[in-house]
């Protein structure tokens, strides 16, 4: 897509997902819609409802057409199986959207794998997802916890949207298909908006680079916001608007943020006061922040003015780009990570995984022989040989335990028995 802000900047969108599909066709009735874009599902009925010409089943031949059933695994190793198709998309694109809704098999399964074949291809891979709400069960909650740490590994960036914010700003009557369409178009204006805050010729404008040098390889969770006001006070009110926003946590996020990129439009009766008044408001509550500001003038715009802000954050989570394998967990996240301790419980710690035991030493038929000789306490009769037996013992299966993690409690694995740890001898 050649723009004529930046001609050489090519912008890519993948959905994934029924929630990354439905946001994607949404995308389709905006100026968005030139935008090359990609739908990939695991689930082919959900596909056909979707009106959009570039469509990739995953796992065809290891689902048999019946969806991820939930199971994270089975959509990542479905993405894996789409890898060619998926890369070729990728191919010459600058920067590629990865929208999707985690909780599901497909969001939490595929997603990371197309944001990790999206850097490969050499694109900046800034991923967008909504998160359950609390009715949708543990289930889903705990795999999209799981599911958002393998997407920051994967992704450059990644902007979450937990829908249970959405409950702040409508009533407890609201039909359940309306709250999910009203997160479904929050994240979709986020990728409008950001496409926007890149695309559109302005005095100060906001370049890629830009987006570049705030998320590319920190390993960032960001969150975006977006906020229009009018009237003589809409310097001021525009940004009580966004600081209210639940996609920042009232302000919350502004604080903690180390990158904010700002961008702000108006008419053509937007004075430097207006902009002088927005940007002091907004330092003082990100006074920390590497704060970069892109203005433009647009006629449709005249008295108001739009505010768009993307704030980024580090997160302590091992470094993007080595994605770990699958089944391990990555470091414990740090204390200022508000998604872990406030959306979901504290994650519990981790414990070693290491079920070594030392191989029993080295001996002789001599040695053996002085060695029981010892234990019983009586001389044994000359002549006579060690004899090997079998004790009739019965393998029984752990079960449902057999690949749980072992118990460690002062350095020692309790899993093994106590008399190979110590080295007692049996007779």
């Amino acid at each position: 897509m050649n723009t004529s802000a930046n001609p050489r900047l090519t912008v890519k969108l993948i959905g994934v997902g029924g929630a990354g599909g439905n946001i994607i066709q949404q995308l389709q009735a905006t100026d968005l819609a030139a935008l090359p874009s990609m739908i990939a599902d695991t689930n082919p009925r959900a596909l056909d409802q979707w009106t959009h010409p570039v469509k990739v089943l995953l796992g065809e031949g290891r689902t048999r057409g019946l969806g991820s059933g939930g199971d994270p695994e089975l959509g990542r190793q479905a993405a894996e199986d789409a890898c060619a198709a998926i890369a070729e998309f990728c191919k010459d694109a600058d920067l590629i959207f990865v929208v999707t809704g985690l909780g599901g098999g497909t969001g939490c399964g595929a997603a990371p794998v197309i944001a990790r074949i999206a850097r490969e291809a050499n694109c900046l891979a800034l991923c967008l997802a909504t998160l359950p709400f609390e009715f949708e069960g543990a289930r889903r909650r705990d795999q999209a916890r799981t599911g958002l740490r393998d997407l920051r590994l994967a992704s450059d960036a990644v902007i979450c949207l937990p829908n249970q914010r959405m409950t702040a700003i409508f009533d407890q009557n609201t039909p359940v298909v309306d709250a999910f369409k009203l997160a479904n178009n929050l994240l979709a204006q986020g990728v409008r908006g950001i496409w926007q805050m890149l695309t559109r010729p302005g005095l100060v404008n906001v370049d890629f680079a830009y987006l570049y040098s705030v998320v590319r390889g920190k390993n960032a969770e960001s969150a975006f916001a977006s906020a229009e006001a009018f009237g003589e006070l809409r310097a001021r009110d525009v940004v009580e608007k966004l600081i209210g926003s639940p996609l920042l946590e009232e302000g919350q996020l502004l604080t903690q943020s180390t990158d904010l990129l700002v961008s702000l439009v108006g008419g053509a009766d937007m004075t430097i006061a207006d902009v002088n008044k927005v940007m002091e408001q907004l330092q003082r509550r990100a006074e920390h922040s590497n704060i970069i500001m892109g203005a433009a003038i647009d006629e449709a715009f005249e008295g108001r003015l739009c505010l768009t802000v993307i704030a980024a954050r580090q997160v302590s989570e091992p470094a993007v780009g080595i994605p770990q394998p699958r089944g391990t967990r990555p470091a414990t996240a740090s204390k200022t990570d508000e998604f872990e301790t406030n959306f979901f419980e504290a994650p519990a710690p981790t414990r070693g995984s290491s079920r070594y035991v030392a191989p029993a030493p080295e001996t002789t038929p001599e040695a053996a022989a002085d060695f029981l000789q010892r234990q019983s306490g009586r001389p044994r009769k000359a002549g006579a040989k060690p004899k090997q037996q079998t004790l009739n013992l019965e393998i029984v299966s752990k079960g449902r335990f057999e690949k749980s993690e072992p118990t460690i409690h002062r350095g020692e694995d309790l899993d093994v028995p106590t008399y190979v740890r110590r080295g007692v001898a049996l007779n």
